[in-house]
């Protein structure tokens, strides 16, 4: 059984295990979720962004996880931490906290709900000094979420993918800032 490492009012966020990747590839892995994230991706790659999952948890105790709705134990999303490999980011190595949602769980709050309590835990637990989080200025709805928690836009952190139509932008927390919160 995989492991629970965090748990909210409604969710639980475990250790993903292989057994996970079918499920993952029919609820997360559509053109609505993956919309923003290079689109729909092959069995291999989500395979493979699973083992990294792992192997982060094996090195340094986080990575990412599944959200399970608690009502229902259903897989709802994934989301998590991990450092920033993106080849062409300027801050490789940076906690990156990251999620989705399948789409017929959107707009009920799950995303801010499971990202407050990983940013929690990556200064609480992983004394991360600041987290960033990734994405595409289109996608409004992940860059009000990272307002939301706090994150302010990084535009020296911005950076451009050849296989991206749109530059890559970032967002960042200090942990001064989120202790303000607390």
């Amino acid at each position: 059984m995989a492991e629970i490492v965090l748990e909210t009012s409604r969710l639980i966020l475990r250790q993903i295990e292989a057994a996970d990747l079918d499920l993952h590839m029919r609820l997360l892995n559509t053109p609505a979720v993956m919309r923003y994230l290079g689109g729909v991706q092959p069995r291999e790659v989500m395979a493979a962004k699973h083992e990294a999952a792992r192997s982060g948890f094996a090195a340094e105790r986080f990575g990412f996880m599944i959200m399970e709705e608690r009502a229902t134990c259903e897989m709802v999303g994934h989301c998590g931490l991990r450092r920033v490999v993106h080849p062409q980011a300027p801050n490789p190595g940076d906690h990156e906290i990251g999620w989705l949602v399948r789409e017929d769980r959107w707009r009920m709050g799950y995303a801010h709900e499971a990202m407050r309590a990983v940013v929690d835990w990556g200064f609480g637990v992983h004394k991360a000094p600041h987290i960033v989080a990734l994405t595409c200025n289109a996608n409004v709805g992940s860059w009000r979420l990272m307002e939301k928690l706090g994150m302010e836009r990084r535009k020296d952190l911005d950076f451009v993918d050849p296989a991206d139509p749109e530059p890559i932008i970032q967002y960042a927390i200090t942990r001064e800032q989120w202790e303000q919160q607390q």
